[in-house]
């Protein structure tokens, strides 16, 4: 197989990778018992693995879930303690930023570890501001919004105290998304809020607003509106979050969510692909000059599985966002799992604090660890369709990504003298993050892989 580059094509200009601590780090930022492997407390070894660009995979981003309060009224139904957050206020103006300890403690660790960026966002709004105070909606025929417009700037005011209390702590809060997958209808199973397109883009008008009166809030933007598919509505929320003039000072671009859920019938709506050539059409034409970020994403199957069939998945969701939609970051939901799904970059089990690591995790770690920050992406060509390919420039160096996702050794002829050293890093069957040097433009890609070639030119 044959690549070639055209660097003088170049499309994105690409931040980097992230996951939210929701639903793990309040559990495994309480865990002191010591790693046997590197000799840290485990809560600090599972933040090193994720966010230290030496030790891990040099995650950028921390998206830290802004809690409504479930766990410490116990009102609702949410079956999963884990799945449920603690509220920093009770009341409007009485703060308590002891609470969440556990998950806080996390955050400042990923930050400590290397993560560059905050992102705070929020599923449900505080129960003292829902119509039924609680931090999921009503069961109703059709969906009902759980937030009342008069409670609009009591909870961007709270929103907004909290993002100020975490920069005043150090943390380089970046984003604020008030509002998570506003087209489901959230009546269960965790704290979620429904918003019409109308209703989510008058949320985001009022914190704009209250934003900018707030000289301490200069440099955070408004980030969303993240909505939970990427078939359904993208269009309707997004009109409505780029309609207000106040609202497109505060952000630099609109935030999907990348899920394609699989119980919807009939071929037309199992296109992935078309879905976001169509997204990123109709961005260009409305809007040109909008990032588009993936501030979510995993997979949606049950069972753990910590092998290659996930990971492979994922790394082809990952290739389709970043060449077709041309997004800008990418985040996984969670980046630990406790439960028996496919879920997450490392599992933990709570019977012993331990942890345990998946494919998912160095496939990660071959697009996070090596695609530097402002690297652009370039055309890659290759004439063997079987092979997906992205490659990044920046300065002075090529990175180009391989997912070969068949069961077959694929050899490659590189865009590289012949003698110049090539760096190799191969996730696979038998592989993680192995590193070689190959003094040849001539390489083998492994089977069911996920391989990073760097080029220095």
């Amino acid at each position: 197989m044959n690549v070639s580059i055209d660097k003088t094509k170049t499309y994105q200009t690409f931040e980097g990778f992230g996951a939210s601590g929701a639903w793990w780090a309040q559990c495994v930022g309480g865990w002191r018992e010591t790693d046997k492997d590197s000799g840290l407390p485990v809560r600090d070894r599972i933040s090193q693995l994720l966010f230290s660009e030496e030790k891990g995979i040099a995650l950028r981003t921390f998206r830290y879930n802004i809690g409504a309060g479930s766990a410490q009224s116990g009102a609702g139904n949410i079956e999963n303690p884990l799945r449920r957050t603690q509220c920093f206020a009770r009341a409007p103006g009485v703060y308590d930023f002891s609470c969440d300890a556990n998950a806080v403690y996390m955050m400042k660790r990923a930050v400590s570890d290397g993560a560059k960026e905050v992102i705070l966002f929020v599923n449900s709004p505080p129960e003292w501001l829902t119509k039924n105070h609680m931090a999921h909606c009503d069961k109703a025929l059709l969906p009902k919004e759980n937030l009342a417009p008069e409670n609009y700037r009591a909870f961007a005011d709270f929103c907004l105290d909290v993002t100020e209390h975490f920069l005043r702590a150090g943390l380089p809060v970046r984003y604020l998304s008030p509002i998570n997958e506003p087209l489901w209808v959230w009546n269960g199973g965790q704290e979620g809020c429904h918003y019409r397109p109308k209703s989510a883009g008058k949320v985001l008008s009022v914190f704009a607003d209250a934003m900018n009166e707030r000289d301490a809030l200069q440099k955070v933007k408004l980030s969303g509106l993240e909505n939970g598919d990427i078939r359904w509505f993208n269009k309707s929320y997004t009109r409505r979050l780029l309609k207000d003039k106040a609202v497109r000072s505060r952000i630099d671009s609109v935030d999907v969510h990348s899920y394609f859920l699989p119980f919807v019938p009939g071929p037309l709506f199992k296109n992935r692909k078309a879905y976001l050539r169509r997204f990123r059409r109709w961005m260009d034409a409305r809007y040109p000059g909008v990032d588009i970020k993936m501030s979510e994403w995993t997979h949606m199957q049950g069972g753990r599985d910590k092998g290659m069939d996930s990971a492979l998945v994922m790394a082809n969701v990952i290739y389709e966002d970043l060449s077709l939609l041309n997004v800008t970051a990418w985040q996984h939901w969670i980046a630990v799992s406790e439960v028996d799904y496919c879920d997450g970059l490392i599992y933990i089990n709570l019977s012993d604090s331990s942890f345990e690591l998946t494919k998912r995790y160095y496939a990660t770690g071959n697009f996070s660890k090596y695609i530097p920050f402002g690297a652009s992406r370039v055309r890659v060509d290759a004439d063997d369709d079987d092979v997906k390919w992205l490659a990044f420039v920046k300065e002075r160096q090529t990175v180009l990504i391989a997912i070969n996702a068949t069961d077959a050794k694929k050899p490659v002829c590189l865009p590289a003298a012949e003698g110049a050293a090539v760096d190799v890093i191969v996730t696979d069957e038998t592989h993680d993050l192995a590193k070689y040097t190959a003094i040849t433009a001539q390489i083998t890609l492994t089977a069911r892989s996920v391989t990073t070639i760097l080029l220095s030119q």
